[in-house]
């Protein structure tokens, strides 16, 4: 059964919550992985702030033509060299993506979720 880390309290928690248990019901009751505790508060965090623009699951489109699937960012380079900028802020050549700062606990479990997004 897939255990929820509790992230915060109130609605936007049972929200996240509810969310993570959706999206990956299916794949647990298929017999498929199920994220680690990491990778499930990676995927809050990037639900939180890049799912305005990036496709952050195994489908679908992202909703900002220009912004990759974050499914596929493992075919571009190792998911593994993002954990610097990650941690520094994340700076691109085009004006509409904001600067992103996480802490080494944080960056650690986005790369666990990206990861994840691998298989």
């Amino acid at each position: 059964m897939l255990r929820l880390v509790q992230l915060c309290v109130g609605l936007p928690c049972a929200v996240n919550a509810i969310a993570i248990g959706l999206m990956f019901a299916s794949s647990n009751a298929k017999g498929e992985d199920v994220l680690s505790p990491a990778a499930q508060r990676g995927f809050v965090l990037l639900r939180t702030n890049c799912s305005r623009c990036h496709a952050i699951g195994k489908v679908g489109e992202s909703p900002l033509a220009i912004a990759p699937p974050f499914r596929t960012l493992h075919e571009r380079y190792p998911v593994d060299d993002l954990q610097e900028p990650l941690a520094e802020g994340i700076i691109t050549g085009h004006p509409t993506m904001p600067e992103f700062r996480f802490d080494p606990g944080q960056v650690g479990d986005i790369i666990a979720y990206l990861k994840s997004l691998e298989h």
